[in-house]
């Protein structure tokens, strides 16, 4: 088993961005102008999300935490689920599966996340 800090995380996802298909995605999301405006008209999941030599839930676990603004804001799970064409209750089992390594934080107050300050 490979232990990572939340910083160790962090720099994983934040260097997918510097090349190949998936972290192309990873960093499009990032992109302010793709922020909470995107559709399934204007990208589509990445050709390794039909690779059976790797982790569907994985991939679509970072595709989550990549929605996520620099900034620190906070995003619902109805939000996320759109962003990603994704089932609520499915984005619902990923956040709470982040949140519960602490990868996510929540606020009380409106019930919406964000990325674990470190």
């Amino acid at each position: 088993m490979i232990e990572l800090t939340k910083g160790q995380v962090d720099h994983v996802i934040r260097a997918a961005g510097q090349g190949g298909t998936m972290s192309v995605l990873l960093s499009a999301l990032k992109d302010p102008k793709w922020t909470l405006s995107l559709s399934s008209e204007e990208w589509a999941y990445p050709s390794q999300m039909d690779d059976r030599r790797l982790s569907r839930s994985l991939l679509s676990g970072l595709l989550v935490l990549s929605c996520f603004p620099y900034d620190g804001g906070y995003l619902g799970i109805a939000e996320l689920a759109r962003m990603l064409d994704m089932n609520t209750s499915t984005t619902h089992r990923y956040v709470t599966t982040l949140l519960a390594v602490g990868l996510l934080e929540r606020d009380p107050a409106t019930r919406r996340y964000r990325i674990a300050p470190q």
